[in-house]
């Protein structure tokens, strides 16, 4: 209840509260139909296993029946579920309270949202000191990526990366009400401009999958500045422009996205130098870069966001034309005037080179 509406005016707030009290269990109902069913549709797009699917798709049922949002019970939760919903109830206890907390938690839900055994098990993993201080190691990711096992091997070809691309674009756009779609979207205008621009189907294929990613740093900002409905904060504002430094890191760690990396994290650079999280400029920016960025400009004012309606595209057009030059490269902005004129839109700059 306190983080409902923080932001908003008294009015809105008031709003957000009586319908969260009027239709809590539809609300939550929702939400874990998003997590759970969409994740699983998630997985199945990457080609996880139909367990990993299963898994997924009942993180939040439990033991006792009272889950959501199928409401099954007992063995008909996929053993991978149980763990997982085992798993992240001791985490979240964990860091807000440590072992004791955890323990308590893990036990006094044994028997209603979590499987008897599986918590019994838990509360004898974790009588070693052992256990609970690998979870605080520095060194926690490398670890759990070392117990795969050392010779799985995926093969990834160019449909593949297409839709590891499409499914977490999915995945950042879940994580705001206001941000569905906009992932694919900017892959659409991104390419549409490539091919303007005179690129060939390889290359377009690749900037397209960056486009698609651009966001990927979102995943680490939080929700609240995301769908924040005023002004941000200097703080908020520094915490929603670390999100493309993130994408560049995010993307680099990958071996098969290493080399989209930058040109997806880019897409915030100015030609003038006062972009953001690099400060480069005309002469260090890619073609590439500037493309998904005008591309995230013309989705961003033609969609609705928190504090404003989606423009008309001839207004978001207009406004994209006072920065041609400064924060958008001519070259782009033409071809994205040119390839909109498919639809019989006015271009309002129709003198560019």
């Amino acid at each position: 209840m306190t983080k409902v509406g923080v932001g908003a005016n008294a009015e809105k707030r008031d709003g957000a509260v009586a319908n969260l009290l009027a239709n809590a269990g539809e609300i939550m109902t929702e939400i874990m139909d998003r997590r759970c069913t969409r994740g699983a549709e998630i997985a199945r797009q990457l080609r996880f296993s139909d367990d990993v699917v299963q898994a997924i798709a009942h993180l939040d049922e439990h033991w006792d029946g009272s889950g959501l949002p199928l409401g099954i019970a007992g063995e008909e939760i996929h053993i991978g579920g149980r763990i997982a919903q085992l798993a992240q109830v001791a985490d979240v206890f964990f860091v807000a309270g440590g072992p004791k907390a955890a323990m308590d938690e893990v036990m006094g839900r044994s028997g209603t949202w979590l499987d008897p055994k599986l918590a019994e098990t838990f509360q004898q993993l974790a009588s070693s000191p052992d256990f609970w201080t690998a979870l605080e190691s520095e060194t926690i990711s490398q670890d759990v990526f070392a117990l795969e096992p050392a010779t799985q091997r995926i093969d990834v070809d160019e449909d593949y990366l297409d839709d590891i691309a499409a499914a977490f674009g999915q995945v950042i756009d879940a994580k705001s009400s206001f941000t569905s779609g906009h992932s694919e979207r900017v892959g659409f205008y991104a390419d549409a401009v490539a091919e303007q621009l005179g690129f060939n189907a390889a290359d377009r294929r690749r900037l397209r999958r960056a486009a698609v990613l651009h966001d990927v740093g979102k995943l680490g900002v939080s929700s609240a500045i995301l769908e924040k409905p005023g002004k941000l904060d200097s703080e908020e504002w520094r915490e929603m422009h670390s999100h493309a430094d993130h994408t560049t890191h995010i993307l680099s760690q990958i071996g098969v996205m290493h080399d989209m990396a930058l040109i997806a994290g880019s897409h915030h650079e100015r030609l003038d130098g006062k972009g953001y999280p690099l400060g480069l400029d005309a002469s260090t920016i890619s073609l590439e870069s500037r493309i998904i960025t005008v591309a995230d400009i013309f989705d961003a004012l033609t969609a609705d966001r928190p504090y404003r309606d989606a423009m008309p595209v001839e207004k978001a057009l207009h406004i994209m034309a006072g920065e041609v030059g400064t924060a958008i490269d001519p070259r782009c902005f033409h071809a994205l005037q040119m390839s909109l004129d498919g639809v019989c839109l006015k271009r309002v700059l129709p003198d560019l080179p």
